[in-house]
């Protein structure tokens, strides 16, 4: 199939398939010698673990395609099932015991549910964090325990201090960037571009971060003070933002970033036309990294490499010297393989399937 006929869905699958094949020799195997089809292969995948290859290669060669398509949703099934009761059971085991010992200290004792492990703990860090480094008191003489204790109290008296209201998630999930409007314009020109706590990022990175983003604009007097902050706005707003991605779709993902082709710091402007979706990897492509992208006058986007080199729309398709025919033929017959038209039959002899059955049989942690 030539390259330019896949889309990128079906392009996607077939580097999962190869991924999936890495850890599971008996099914790339039987693939590579021709004894099952890549359909039967592509669905086995979605569920085959080393444990479970050595069954479900036997499922592939006994049924049709459409047999092995019937067999993994139903394996897909019991795994959702399990899944699911196993979230259940992690939910309903949560809990936090909070008592005084009889020396007076207090104990915390308690399970937590993965996702709020993690936030807990990335808490506890941003907490020793700001006790232990940018407050300046000395660690050398505090356990990881200790540290730890300490943060928890100052996690404790920040909730009551500021609320415990987390606020929307738009809000609680930001990175504030400072950069001077000069420097936002032109990256060669001096200026700060630095995040919230003072950590300097090149100032390419500031108009990446500009180009899809809320946007505040605040003047400084020469001594620093901040004289005037204007009002919050988007820098591509709802309406054009919706538009933008029923025309472009982002490089295929869900969540594009909105890009300006002539940066809206040098005056371009936030139109349809001067926009394109791009995903994080690309988009930073364009800036970082010293990629080009234009709009020809057809309305297409052209990429070009930081040489100037015009990016084609496929790679160009491997040269096959001679007869492709004839060399596949030579390099089967070296490694043994005899592909014939009875290779691929299966062995179903138009009997029944019953799917509740095989799965019982097959799937370990079916009931």
């Amino acid at each position: 199939m030539p390259i330019d006929a896949l889309d990128l869905g079906a392009a996607r699958e077939r580097v999962r398939v190869a991924r999936s094949l890495a850890t599971l020799p008996r099914l790339a195997q039987a693939l590579g010698r021709g004894e099952l089809s890549y359909a039967k292969v592509r669905a086995l995948t979605r569920v085959a673990t080393p444990e479970t290859e050595e069954q479900l290669l036997g499922v592939g060669r006994a049924g049709t395609a459409s047999h092995v398509e019937r067999i993994v949703r139903g394996w897909r099934r019991v795994d959702r099932r399990a899944e699911t009761r196993e979230a259940a059971l992690k939910h309903a085991s949560r809990g936090l015991h909070v008592y005084q010992d009889e020396d007076g200290m207090v104990t915390v004792r308690g399970r937590l549910e993965p996702e709020v492990g993690a936030l807990l703990v990335q808490a506890l860090a941003a907490a020793r964090e700001t006790l232990y480094q940018k407050v300046g008191v000395s660690a050398e003489t505090s356990t990881m325990a200790r540290q730890q204790a300490d943060a928890l109290a100052l996690l404790a008296e920040t909730a009551l201090h500021h609320g415990i209201d987390p606020g929307a998630p738009g809000e609680r999930y930001q990175v504030v960037v400072h950069v001077d409007a000069p420097a936002l314009a032109d990256p060669d020109q001096p200026g700060q571009s630095v995040l919230e706590d003072g950590e300097h990022v090149s100032a390419e990175t500031s108009r990446r971060v500009a180009c899809d983003a809320n946007r505040v604009v605040m003047q400084h007097a020469r001594d620093g003070r901040v004289v005037e902050v204007a009002a919050r706005t988007r820098t591509i707003p709802p309406a054009l933002r919706r538009a933008l991605h029923h025309r472009d779709r982002g490089c295929g993902v869900r969540f594009g970033q909105g890009h300006h082709i002539r940066h809206w710091a040098q005056g371009g402007p936030t139109t349809l036309s001067n926009l394109a979706l791009l995903c994080r990897r690309h988009h930073r492509a364009v800036h970082e990294e010293g990629y080009q992208l234009d709009r020809e006058p057809d309305g297409e986007l052209r990429f070009r490499r930081p040489d100037g080199r015009r990016l084609p729309e496929v790679p160009p398709p491997p040269k096959v010297p001679g007869d492709p025919v004839r060399i596949l033929r030579e390099r089967n017959e070296a490694e043994g393989l005899d592909l014939n038209a009875r290779t691929t039959i299966p062995g179903w002899l138009g009997e029944h399937l019953n799917v509740g059955w095989a799965i019982d049989v097959l799937h370990p942690l079916a009931k």
